[in-house]
């Protein structure tokens, strides 16, 4: 399963206090290969591992509107990314910053920039590594570097040790030490190429892969990021999901003691005989099923909650038109119609955003965007003088109370609250008439 060796700290930071300028042994791990790797999973793992296929699967048809929104519920790595502190910037903050991207917006602020930048790149780095046809070590590196652009110390595979836990000066009180910097390239060549096969699920080759990754900790900052990113790589590549981003890096996260335990316990068994080994897998993989499960739960509960938006606005243009005398439904060709499809992809328009996206005249966006205004289907903004811009705010307080749900470990705010850096609640609006 894997072995510990001993190694030793030399302390050369003379001007630190006597504590951190420790000098000493220290254990470090050396993960075992993936490559040809044996698996035996037990009944019960075996069972949630087909469980969580079969959800997965069965979720990807109906889910083009959560693929809209899957950025947003991504806010998180894009935070992290920024390096912001404090608040986050709302949902409709960072969907004008969005907007900021293809033209002028005025008054948004620089940490809604930062993490609309950062969703883009994000979003962009995944779907490249999914996209190629043989991930190589080249291709992480460069997502690392994309999640980290400004950053350029940390960028490569480490050269150095680093721990997680203790001490910022010696690995000496360290939680857990990744394998030696010499043995990082050999073993992110393993994982490439375990990337490439499909001997294990989609589901187990994910669930191993992320694991692995995190071990091996191959860069000095921002292994965290790009192993969650690995989660979508895998089940992308593997036909298991297309367009939608399950939220299963967010459950993990909510789910922080498992997952830390998880880990821990995949690390833990070095030395282990091989059948010690296996079982220590199928724990693992136990573990990432089950948030592979309550993913799609509440993947299946967002989507819910867009089907029963879409059909609200839908009753607010019919009865819309309904006053204006019109005798047919709403066209399926007009400009109207190509806004609300895609509403939930793009929650912040303009005149000029709907020529672009959806090819039709100032004139037919313009119609389409006030028709969808006096629906109360939309609400506006000003964006800068004489310029506004047209706002989902019903869409996006829906996607802020899905990321808090996300962040309960009940994932229920009313029994358990948010944990720490969940956005704020939406402020109350008065109900439509």
């Amino acid at each position: 399963m894997g072995t510990w060796e001993q190694a030793w700290w030399d302390s050369s930071e003379p001007s630190l206090p006597r504590r951190e300028r420790r000098s000493g042994p220290y254990p470090r791990y050396v993960p075992d290969l993936l490559v040809g790797a044996a698996l035996a999973l037990d009944p019960e793992t075996d069972r949630l591992v087909a469980e969580a296929e079969r959800r997965v699967r069965s979720l990807d048809g109906d889910l083009r509107d959560l693929a809209g929104i899957s950025r947003f519920l991504l806010r998180s790595e894009a935070i992290a990314s920024s390096r912001i502190e404090g608040i986050a910037p709302s949902a409709r903050n960072v969907a004008l910053a969005e907007l900021g991207q293809s033209e002028e917006v005025k008054g948004v602020g620089e940490q809604a920039q930062m993490v609309a930048n950062n969703m883009t790149v994000v979003r962009e780095a995944t779907t490249r590594l999914v996209g190629v046809d043989h991930v190589a070590v080249e291709d992480i590196e460069a997502l690392h570097r994309s999640l980290l652009p400004r950053e350029e110390h940390h960028h490569g595979l480490r050269q150095v040790p680093n721990w997680i836990g203790g001490s910022d000066w010696h690995p000496l009180d360290a939680d857990f030490v990744p394998p030696d910097p010499e043995r990082v390239p050999a073993l992110m060549q393993d994982l490439v190429a375990y990337l490439a096969g499909g001997l294990h699920s989609p589901i187990a080759q994910a669930a191993l892969a992320h694991a692995q990754f995190e071990t091996i900790h191959p860069f000095t900052d921002g292994n965290g990021r790009v192993g969650r990113a690995l989660i979508h790589t895998v089940l992308a590549r593997r036909g298991l999901t297309r367009d939608a981003v399950l939220p299963i890096s967010l459950v993990l996260s909510t789910m922080r003691s498992r997952y830390v335990e998880g880990l821990t316990t995949y690390r833990v068994a070095a030395s282990a005989d091989s059948v010690t080994g296996m079982a220590v897998r199928s724990a693992w993989i136990a573990v990432f099923s089950t948030a592979t499960i309550l993913a799609c739960d509440q993947a299946e509960r967002i989507a819910s909650e867009l089907a029963a938006l879409r059909a609200d606005w839908d009753t607010r243009i019919a009865e819309e038109r309904t006053k204006k005398g019109a005798t047919r439904g709403l066209r399926s060709d007009s400009a109207t119609a190509a806004i609300l499809a895609d509403l939930p992809a793009t929650p912040v328009l303009t005149v000029a955003t709907v020529v672009r996206i959806h090819g039709v005249s100032r004139t037919a966006a313009g119609k389409a965007l006030d028709e969808l205004y006096v629906a109360r289907i939309l609400t506006t903004k000003a964006i800068g003088p004489g310029r506004q811009a047209y706002v989902a705010d019903d869409l996006l307080d829906m996607i802020t109370w899905a990321e808090r749900r996300l962040a309960s470990t009940r994932f229920d705010t009313r029994q358990s609250a948010p944990h720490r850096g969940a956005p704020t609640a939406p402020p109350a609006r008065p109900a439509h008439d």
